[in-house]
């Protein structure tokens, strides 16, 4: 049952296009895309009203990820205009296995956030504060959207999918401790395994979800793929739950409507807001793992059609149970 609520979910990240290949070697097309992006989009299709926090310029590209996130119905009042060019993902698809991502972004403008330009940003009404992927890593913004999380921490329920691209952040000298430093801080922790791989190699993904929750309190999701995810809470000691059976079309944008299904889920159950922290951490083990049954529906949708295409709340709903 949904809670009334007047606040906003808002969204903090990179907005990029991805340019995909639908052959080997065919024409690319051009989709809005960019983590952070996927699960604004997400969050409105399902309902919550959602505020995306996101620099994006004014180039062709720019517009195209701005007419998206404004069709889609996520606010963007919080989108600075930039002068730099759009972020660009090259997205190949190679012998069945996940996407790889040949990435161009240099002097583009998600990165670019300065401490001035988030000082104005609304935190007031925010119940909750998402962010995530490269926007929180890469210099020069990364340590203003760091501020920016402290700043809303004070009011709003913080989560967080590090969402790692190898590639990228093993050149960042400093990506790991800033990832590190955002698992402590998050209420809510989405990780797959392969980002915890990367983050912490040979770490148990079970032990990690028991050691974060134990040394934060924080709610904690490792998605493993075909083989479904653990959910770990202050009053749910690790648990597998089951991936939903699909024919996988691609599976890029999978774990962000996961992610958008999980805050939508505790948005309409009032778990969201600096206030109702406690009440989040306190929540039976049945709450979460409704919540990431309902999230295992959305990402399988989302497997079985092409591109970051998150479902609707009517969609949603309709999907039968696991």
């Amino acid at each position: 049952m949904r809670i009334p609520d007047a606040r906003v979910v808002a969204v903090a990240g990179e907005a990029i296009i991805d340019l995909v290949a639908e052959k080997p070697g065919g024409p690319y097309l051009a989709l809005p895309g960019g983590s952070p992006a996927n699960v604004a989009v997400g969050l409105a299709r399902l309902g919550a009203p959602t505020r995306m926090i996101a620099r994006i310029g004014a180039d062709p590209f720019g517009r195209t990820l701005r007419d998206h996130l404004v069709r889609n119905g996520v606010g963007t009042g919080a989108v600075a205009p930039a002068a730099e060019p759009s972020s660009v993902a090259f997205v190949h698809h190679e012998g069945g296995g996940p996407p790889s991502y040949d990435l161009r972004l240099a002097g583009t403008a998600d990165w670019q956030w300065t401490a001035g330009e988030l000082a104005g940003v609304p935190l007031g009404d925010v119940a909750a504060l998402h962010v995530g992927s490269l926007a929180m890593v890469l210099p020069p913004g990364a340590e203003a959207l760091a501020g920016l999380v402290r700043r809303a921490r004070e009011t709003a329920t913080i989560s967080y999918d590090p969402n790692c691209r190898p590639d990228v952040m093993s050149a960042v000298p400093d990506a790991r401790s800033r990832v590190e430093a955002l698992l402590r801080t998050a209420d809510i922790v989405k990780i797959s395994d392969a980002d915890l791989e990367w983050l912490r190699p040979g770490a148990d993904p079970r032990r990690f979800a028991a050691g974060l929750v134990e040394g934060t309190g924080a709610v904690v999701i490792v998605t493993l793929g075909a083989a479904g995810a653990l959910v770990a809470a202050p009053r749910l000691a690790p648990l597998q739950l089951p991936a939903r059976t699909v024919e996988v079309v691609d599976t890029v944008g999978a774990g962000d409507s996961y992610m958008s299904a999980v805050l939508a889920g505790l948005y309409d159950r009032g778990l969201l807001g600096a206030e109702r922290r406690a009440a989040l951490r306190a929540a039976p083990g049945s709450v979460f793992t409704e919540v990431c049954a309902e999230a295992a529906r959305a990402a399988a949708i989302t497997c079985g059609r092409r591109g970051a295409d998150p479902p609707t709340r009517a969609e949603l709903v309709a999907s039968p149970e696991i």
